[in-house]
């Protein structure tokens, strides 16, 4: 196999790594019933005048399964961090105790559970999507290295591989939103 062959298909796993870590990150925004620090991710505080993440101004932890732990690093903080995590339209209830605010994390009802397993799987989907476009790039990369002279049969067998290849990151697409559903639905 060619050096311009073999450089598409590593290029072509490297960016369907890429695809499948950040569809990884997304579902792990999507909130499974326990409490995790990432469901704050999105936050971002009026820190003096400027948007700032919240991780940037605070410490965010669990204490339990049900309860995120919000510490500011300035006691002037903590009621800007309260109205930004109300204003963040997550249907939490933050408790600001003077030190530091608690969030309870309600039980999720069985119609909410559903609604995150769309969104899971529409997160997947997206993936898929990414998938196939990188699949058609290299596909098309591969077609002008046979219009530069590169035989056809050469391409022909790089294309089954860059399918081959494609085939096993939708199959791990599907592993992720299988675990993901099974820990949004286990009450």
């Amino acid at each position: 196999m060619n050096e311009d062959i073999q450089f598409i298909l590593d290029n072509t796993k490297e960016q369907m790594e890429k695809a499948l870590s950040h569809l990884e990150s997304e579902l792990v925004k999507v909130r499974a019933g326990k409490a995790s620090p990432t469901m704050l991710e999105s936050i971002s505080v009026d820190y003096y005048g400027t948007r700032t993440p919240l991780n940037q101004v605070a410490n965010v932890n669990t204490a339990d399964a049900r309860t995120l732990v919000v510490q500011p690093w300035e006691k002037a903080m903590l009621t800007p961090i309260e109205k930004a995590i109300m204003a963040a339209n997550l249907g939490l209830n933050p408790q600001n105790d003077g030190v530091l605010i608690r969030i309870l994390v309600p039980a999720l009802t069985e119609e909410r559970r559903r609604d995150l397993v769309k969104k899971a799987k529409a997160e997947a989907e997206n993936g898929k999507v990414v998938l196939r476009t990188i699949r058609k790039e290299a596909n098309e990369e591969l077609k002008k290295l046979q219009k530069n002279g590169t035989p056809e049969d050469e391409v022909k067998s790089a294309e089954t591989l860059v399918q081959t290849i494609t085939d096993g990151y939708v199959i791990k697409c599907d592993k992720h939103l299988e675990v993901k559903e099974k820990e949004i639905m286990t009450v």
